[in-house]
């Protein structure tokens, strides 16, 4: 009897400690997946004269370049370097396989066409209604995959209640997700003079399934008529690019401080 009550005490403890939230620092930065927002068939958000998918795409290879040329010791990764289709679930495979050690996923957001400014998510339970939008939003690109109740356990991005499924979860990886967020949103107030919206929490499916520190940046609005000429200049591309170098930079010289 006093071993089955103290192998269940010491499994019931397990479970506590492997979803507990901590600052699970790295010892090291040596290889980045960037994620480039939809893609192929799933255009993402449209603007007058653009589409998400061209942007986002634009960005995460001048960001894997600024990476490549500045920190040579660290690995790149793209889900995806030209117009194809990936679904969600392939994008985070695709760095748990690899044991990547950051996964960034770039995109371009969408609103009433007042709205303006960055955002930077990490993965969580959506705090407020905007934040729930944005989800379903980056979410319905699942309506284009065929094997979706399979590969989501039958999440449907459309019904509120799917997300409360994000209530459960918790990661080691979210301190450092926030830290990385952060310094994104610095950057883009700092360097790029752009208004922040600051940093969130929401239940992006791109970001659920992986296993490392992980943030969604949404670099601007397509609605927006100053952002989306902003967004589409060479610019406007490299700034953003540049933003997002500059904080994972940081994160790396603060993760691999002794």
């Amino acid at each position: 009897m006093f071993s089955k009550i103290t192998g269940c005490i010491l499994l019931i403890s397990l479970f506590f400690v492997s979803f507990d939230i901590k600052n699970t620092r790295q010892v090291s930065l040596k290889h980045i997946v960037i994620d480039a927002g939809h893609g192929g068939k799933d255009p993402g958000c449209n603007g007058k004269y653009s589409k998400e998918k061209d942007i986002t795409l634009q960005i995460a290879l001048q960001l894997g370049e600024l990476i490549k040329t500045n920190l040579p010791d660290v690995e790149v990764t793209y889900t995806r370097t030209d117009d194809h289709f990936v679904e969600l679930h392939d994008r985070a495979a695709i760095a748990n396989r690899i044991n990547a050690d950051l996964f960034i996923s770039i995109h371009v957001n969408a609103g009433p066409e007042q709205l303006a400014g960055t955002e930077t998510y990490c993965m969580g339970l959506h705090k407020t209604e905007s934040n729930m939008q944005v989800a379903q939003r980056e979410n319905s690109s699942i309506l284009m995959e065929s094997n979706r109740q399979t590969n989501y356990d039958g999440f449907d991005p459309n019904k509120p209640e799917s997300y409360i499924m994000f209530s459960l979860y918790q990661s080691a990886n979210l301190a450092n997700s926030m830290i990385l967020a952060e310094n994104i949103e610095q950057e883009f107030k700092t360097y790029n003079q752009r208004y922040s919206r600051g940093v969130k929490q929401a239940g992006f499916l791109v970001l659920w399934k992986t296993t490392m520190p992980s943030v969604l940046v949404e670099t601007g609005f397509l609605t927006h008529k100053d952002e989306e000429t902003y967004l589409n200049s060479e610019k406007g591309k490299i700034q953003t690019a540049y933003g997002i170098y500059s904080a994972i930079e940081d994160y790396k010289q603060l993760i691999e401080a002794e």
